[in-house]
């Protein structure tokens, strides 16, 4: 069977539509799913993010806290340490 030369072109024009979207739809679909996969990622990790953020406004709290606890401990010291200066240099 031979074909003219018209077939021909259009028989390539078809193969090329064919394969232009076919690529073009798995293009589509492969860009959805890594969308899809980055979005998952990415809210993964949102929530270990906050999770450390909660974490170390725990830990500021708590180092906050003890050096409030020294700060009294050091001015008391302070005062008795005058008190004494002051008992021995003015007694």
């Amino acid at each position: 069977m031979d074909m003219t030369e018209p077939q021909v072109w259009t028989l390539i024009g078809v193969f090329t539509a064919i394969m232009l979207g076919g690529m073009t739809l798995m293009t589509t679909l492969l860009t959805r799913a890594i969308d899809g996969r980055l979005e998952a990622l990415e809210g993964r990790f949102h929530s270990r993010f906050d999770a450390m953020d909660s974490k170390f406004e725990g830990l500021r709290a708590e180092m906050n806290a003890r050096f409030d606890a020294v700060d009294v401990k050091v001015l008391a010291l302070d005062k008795d340490v005058a008190a004494l200066a002051d008992r021995l240099w003015h007694s």
